[in-house]
């Protein structure tokens, strides 16, 4: 099968990120499912990485293998001048570790958010001292390298907590360089997501289209209307799927997302594997 092509990848990626660094704009790229990078002013973000195939490899030989429809955007060795890197939860797609192990040692005193409850999974997945991440709860804020993490709860498929009632799925409304961006994680729709976030005024939204179908045997997320809709009710400047063309049995088809976004009137962007995003 050939795989969709990614649009620019590896070092040719690296260095179309490396002619922006001073950009006073944000600037975000797709790297596939939900792994973007963010750089503003000099400092770049990342988020939920996932640039290996410990997936396909690992599902192989079970009833949901992981088959990679979309061509891998840049080996994570690549990487240099991370300030954060984040997971969101501990699927593997979101904490990966040989996505992971190569940026953390590539950029020293990088600083690594993950959700507070989900310190010792992290720990033990990437052989790291406990205290090593930065742990966030819902409703808790931190400013590292004057960039803001907000914690938001995620529903994945519920909103689970840990034994202190940390989240154990979360969301973050990141503040960089005067914007403000979510990320959603891995989430269904839930009651309270629109008054926790409209007061942010959201410039960025990244939310998974890949919907919620329990014959997948995977926790689900939004569909495409309910992203749409999502990034509507809380006045989203701009909103971009993801969480879809990496996995050819958990996907969706971006088309109905840009026809719903279209009638519903919300401004959005479709980007292909290694595209960038610039606001305005």
């Amino acid at each position: 099968m050939q795989l969709i092509p990614a649009v620019n990848k590896n070092e040719t990626l690296i260095r179309e990120m490396d002619s922006f660094a001073a950009d006073t704009h944000l600037n975000a790229w797709w790297l596939g499912q939900s792994g973007f990078l963010l750089q503003c002013r000099g400092k770049r973000v990342l988020i939920d990485p996932y640039l290996s195939d410990s997936l396909t490899k690992k599902y192989a030989a079970t009833d949901k293998p992981h088959t990679r429809i979309s061509e891998l955007v840049v080996r994570p060795e690549l990487f240099t001048n991370i300030s954060i890197v984040s997971s969101s939860h501990n699927h593997t797609d979101h904490l990966d570790a040989e996505t992971l192990l190569p940026i953390l040692q590539n950029n020293p005193g990088i600083t690594f958010i993950i959700p507070e409850a989900n310190r010792d999974f992290v720990a033990a997945r990437l052989q790291c001292e406990k205290y090593f991440p930065t742990g966030l709860g819902d409703s808790q804020s931190l400013s590292v390298h004057e960039i803001v993490f907000h914690g938001i709860p995620a529903k994945h498929n519920e909103i689970e907590r840990d034994e202190n009632g940390n989240c154990r799925f979360m969301g973050y409304v990141i503040e960089f360089g005067g914007y403000r961006i979510y990320h959603s994680g891995d989430t269904l729709w839930f009651d309270e997501m629109v008054p926790l976030l409209k007061p942010f005024a959201v410039d960025l939204a990244l939310l998974p289209i890949n919907g919620n179908k329990p014959e997948r045997k995977v926790a689900g997320n939004l569909d495409c209307r309910e992203a749409v809709m999502l990034a509507k009710a809380i006045h989203a400047k701009c909103v971009i799927p993801c969480h879809y063309d990496m996995f050819g049995f958990n996907t969706a088809d971006v088309n109905e997302f840009i026809r719903i976004a279209e009638e519903e009137g919300q401004p959005y962007k479709v980007l292909k594997g290694g595209e960038r995003y610039t606001s305005q």
